[in-house]
């Protein structure tokens, strides 16, 4: 701690170390008001986990039949790795349309007027919606197992597969917070969520193999973050190269730490602007 003179007083400096503490309890702070807040609306938890509990049914009943998956277990086993990081992906919407809503009502605003630090507010939602899409990852991971999906690589494995699930959705959230604060209208955002993130994912090795594709969406599908997200969670969860062999495994945290480097900074600048 450093103690400024000035004239008549002295004026008390905070060291960075204490400035970091205060930075984090903050940020803990935030992240409570958005839980409290999800628990007060329990509906809203329940649609979260209903949507992607439809999409496996509908895959694996449905469409599972006629799909025809390379590799042991079948076309559950091809398919929850894709759903749970479809599940990642549409759980971000949720962090645009929140942050949208506070920039418009104001809440930002207040929240920037208090003495509080001013990463908080994006830090506690961060904090929390990766909470909430580590909940939702386990749920879709036991209504796969209810329907024959069975990890085939050990522990290790399952939890590699789990945390990059989980890296996954927090790159995508930081994407997801620029969104909200640069449109800042809740109507808007959520359509041009829909715009960018089902192309991603129905783009992908997520429900088909790649190869039954025109050779031209090929190129695309075979080179976008989604597919080597998802291939690399595929590996580990049903065996195949493991860290630091698997190349889809290195190009997926490339691709995610890129993400992170670009639209985190075009987060922090939108919330500065809001108002």
């Amino acid at each position: 701690m450093t103690v400024i003179a000035g004239p008549g007083h002295a004026r008390v400096q905070p060291s960075a170390a204490q400035m970091a503490r205060w930075a984090i309890s903050d940020a803990l702070v935030m992240t409570r008001r958005n839980l409290l807040v999800w628990l007060r609306v329990p509906a809203y938890i329940v649609f979260t986990v209903v949507q992607p509990v439809i999409f496996v049914l509908l895959f694996r009943y449905v469409f599972g039949g006629a799909i025809q998956a390379p590799g042991a277990g079948g076309y559950v086993s091809y398919l929850m790795p894709g759903i749970i990081a479809q599940t990642a992906a549409f759980a971000t919407f949720a962090t645009a349309i929140a942050l949208a809503q506070e920039a418009t009502k104001g809440v930002i605003d207040r929240f920037r007027a208090m003495p509080m630090a001013r990463s908080a507010v994006l830090a506690g939602r961060l904090i929390a919606d990766s909470i909430r899409m580590l909940i939702v990852i386990l749920v879709i991971i036991g209504v796969g197992y209810a329907v024959g999906f069975r990890f085939q690589n050990g522990v290790a494995g399952a939890i590699g597969m789990v945390l990059l699930a989980e890296a996954f959705g927090i790159a995508v959230c930081s994407v997801s917070a620029f969104v909200g604060l640069a449109i800042k209208d809740e109507e808007s955002v959520q359509a041009f969520g829909l715009i960018w993130i089902f192309p991603l994912t129905f783009v992908s090795s997520a429900f088909v193999p790649i190869a039954t594709m025109p050779g031209w969406l090929q190129v695309f599908a075979n080179n976008q973050p989604v597919t080597l997200v998802i291939n690399a969670m595929r590996a580990m969860a049903l065996g195949g190269p493991q860290f630091p062999l698997n190349p889809a495994l290195w190009e997926s945290v490339v691709w995610l730490a890129g993400i992170l480097i670009v639209f985190t900074p075009l987060a922090v600048r939108s919330y500065r602007h809001v108002g």
